[in-house]
């Protein structure tokens, strides 16, 4: 103590630790963790997997809501269906003859269509049983339904005047893939004939009763299958800014006397309600990536402090050596942040990959959130510096001598 005060006095000056920049600790990080490559593979796949599963969880997420809104920016939101509900006495209600017409007549009413549901079954042959009838569904149909419904076609032709009269089916995709037709021209067999397949149509995401369904002209259902000319469903599509007061009227348009029997929708609402229950469910998967990545810090945490242990010898000379405690501490913390970013990297480009992939494979659009990948590498070096904190703390804590005797 004496000592030290005659330096003070002499004006000696105190020593000073030496100082580490920034890319020699980088380095020194780096060097310790190459000397340990299957530890750190493995520290890092626990994190990778947590980052990929984040990242492509909110890739595919956002990759299927794109398609969607595509698809309805396509098929129109401005589509309204009316159908026939239950009576007051809890009878199955119906829909007048002349209603597809007066439906046409209200103002911002541009097209109009309309199925009637045949008590009737559709089946390969006449030799299947028909009470097998794979879910799918006979209906009437009218001209305009195509357009209403703004259907293509697959192949073939839709109902026109000339073939509605006869025995001709339009099928849904879903039904001319169950009954194992592939091209216009096949017969198929519905109540105690057969029936040509004149067309095939493409998907329909607004109406999938429709997709499975065997459609028969209006005229030719109430000929040859008893079809009583009463609508069960009513489609019509009005200009954009016309589909709330339409869905007002159409109820009293269609059933004057009881217009509580009639059941008003839009089937644009199905595909948004479908839009927010996968958005619960990627929460849902976003919880589980999250378990993951914590995780794989906890095996950052444990693959740091198993080093401390290792390398007190390492520790203890570079402390005689003249290294700090706060050096020590940035050192480990450096470490573990080198090896989440890592694990993070692998994790982000992994995610990416794959969320490429799926809409690659399912015909989608492309779709990142772009702050996912910057969110998923940020909480990459939160875990890396919380989980090597510990570690770095109880190795600056270290008594240089104690290390070296250890060793």
């Amino acid at each position: 103590m004496r000592r030290r005060r005659r330096d003070r006095a002499a004006g000696t000056p105190r020593p000073v630790p030496a100082s580490l920049s920034a890319g020699d600790t980088a380095r020194t990080a780096f060097a310790g963790l190459r000397t340990r490559p299957g530890r750190v593979v493995l520290s890092a796949l626990g994190i990778a997997i947590g980052i990929a599963t984040m990242t492509a969880v909110l890739g595919v997420s956002a990759s299927s809501r794109a398609d969607l809104m595509r698809r309805l920016d396509a098929l129109g939101t401005n589509l309204l269906t009316a159908e026939a509900g239950d009576t007051l006495f809890g009878g199955k209600a119906r829909l007048p003859k002349e209603s597809p017409g007066m439906v046409g007549r209200i103002p911002g009413v541009r097209d109009v269509g309309a199925t009637g549901l045949l008590d009737v079954a559709v089946r390969r042959t006449g030799k299947v049983p028909e009470e097998e009838t794979g879910g799918l569904s006979v209906r009437a149909a009218t001209e305009g339904l195509p357009r209403t419904l703004r259907a293509g076609m697959r192949s073939g032709t839709w109902l026109n005047a000339a073939n509605s009269r006869y025995p001709a089916v339009v099928l849904g995709s879903v039904a001319a893939q169950r009954l194992g037709v592939t091209s216009p021209g096949e017969q198929v067999w519905i109540e105690d004939r057969y029936f040509t397949v004149v067309g095939i149509l493409d998907a329909l995401p607004l109406a999938p009763e429709i997709e499975r369904s065997a459609l028969v002209g209006w005229d030719g259902a109430a000929r040859l299958l008893g079809f009583d000319g009463h609508p069960t469903t009513i489609y019509e599509r009005s200009a954009e800014d016309r589909v709330r007061d339409v869905a007002g009227l159409l109820a009293a348009t269609i059933n004057p006397r009881n217009p509580e029997e009639v059941r008003v929708g839009r089937p644009s609402d199905a595909l948004a309600a479908r839009a927010a229950a996968g958005d619960a469910f990627t929460s849902l998967l976003l919880g589980l990536g999250a378990v993951a990545l914590l995780v794989g810090g906890v095996g950052v945490a444990n693959t740091m402090i198993i080093s401390v242990l290792e390398r007190r010898h390492e520790i203890g000379l570079r402390r005689s050596l003249g290294a700090t405690r706060g050096q020590i501490r940035v050192q480990f913390v450096m470490e573990s942040l080198l090896l989440s970013a890592l694990g993070g990297l692998a994790g982000a480009v992994l995610g990416v990959a794959a969320t490429y992939a799926f809409a690659l494979a399912r015909g989608m659009p492309f779709a990142l959130p772009p702050w996912s990948v910057g969110a998923g590498l940020g909480a990459t070096l939160l875990i890396g510096t919380v989980a090597g904190l510990y570690p770095a703390i109880r190795a600056a804590r270290l008594s240089p001598t104690l290390a070296l005797h250890a060793a």
